[in-house]
């Protein structure tokens, strides 16, 4: 039996999807979607956006649970090695978890949970958590709190000194490059703070709060002597400007008015030694 075949067929070309404009849409809106670059390419297809964005040395965002991508070329890292487009942040490191391993070990201090949060505009709980069951970094605990340490044991002892100098001196961020030792400049400082006013004190505690960040209120209640709410009164009071100006300076505080032409004022002696002041509309006087 004999099959007649027509000469014409229905061939189903392949589709042919381009790098380039998936390239086109990033460099256009800087970063995009999973979603966006399909739409683009015209295909419903996960793994055909993955093959064309392979070549083009593709990032994907440690922020919003990696849902952005970039491209390497179009990032501009900051000395941290982070890069944000919209309140997405993009990592030269990869994702959140290499990120935060990178962070902690190379810190000079370690880090606190909210202290990496607040370097990585994220939240890290279950990154570290993660991290420490890896042994990709360790933990130890430091004024009730676990600080994150690096897994190298020198390392970590360096942060751990560090760190525990801050705690005694938490004015004072950064301890390595001080000329004098640590105890007579914590005694400079508790000198300079017995000099000022009831006001002062509370204030230049806020303010000190304030560059710590969580958890300073309580730091520098321990170290200046102060009630908690003290320190946080302060801060409250310098976020709201609410300064009594006037009892900022004494009357009669400051330094005293230097007299003008103090030398040309002085009395002249003559050679015999007289000496003679001199008076508006009246002629010299000599001074016996």
């Amino acid at each position: 039996m004999r099959y007649c075949c027509s000469r014409h067929y229905n061939i189903m070309r392949p589709v042919s999807y381009r790098s380039d404009a998936l390239r086109a849409l990033l460099l256009r809106n800087q970063i995009a979607t999973l979603d966006e670059m399909k739409q683009t390419l015209g295909t419903p297809v996960d793994v055909t956006v993955f093959r064309k964005l392979k070549p083009l040395d593709y990032l994907s965002s440690y922020s919003h649970r990696g849902r952005y991508y970039t491209l390497r070329e179009i990032a501009r890292f900051d000395h941290h090695g982070l890069w944000s487009q919209a309140d997405v942040w993009f990592s030269g490191f990869g994702t959140l978890l290499s990120t935060a391993e990178v962070f902690v070990n190379r810190s000079s201090r370690g880090y606190f949970a909210d202290e990496l949060a607040r370097a990585l505009h994220v939240e890290v709980q279950d990154a570290l958590h993660q991290l420490t069951q890896q042994h990709r970094v360790t933990r130890e605990m430091v004024s009730s709190l676990y600080l994150y340490t690096a897994t190298d044991r020198t390392i970590q002892r360096g942060q751990l000194l560090t760190r525990r100098t801050v705690e005694a001196l938490p004015t004072v961020p950064d301890t390595s490059g001080l000329e004098v030792s640590q105890e007579e400049l914590k005694a400079s400082i508790l000198l300079f703070y017995s000099l000022l006013d009831e006001q002062q004190r509370r204030l230049y505690a806020g303010l000190e709060s304030l560059k710590l960040g969580r958890g300073g209120d309580s730091q520098l209640a321990g170290f200046l002597d102060l009630d908690p709410h003290t320190v946080a009164r302060g801060r409250q009071q310098l976020l709201a400007q609410d300064v009594e100006v006037d009892r900022a300076r004494k009357t009669g505080a400051g330094r005293k008015p230097v007299e003008k032409n103090a030398r040309n004022n002085r009395g002249h002696r003559d050679p015999s030694g007289a000496r003679y002041r001199r008076r508006s509309h009246h002629r010299a006087e000599v001074d016996p």
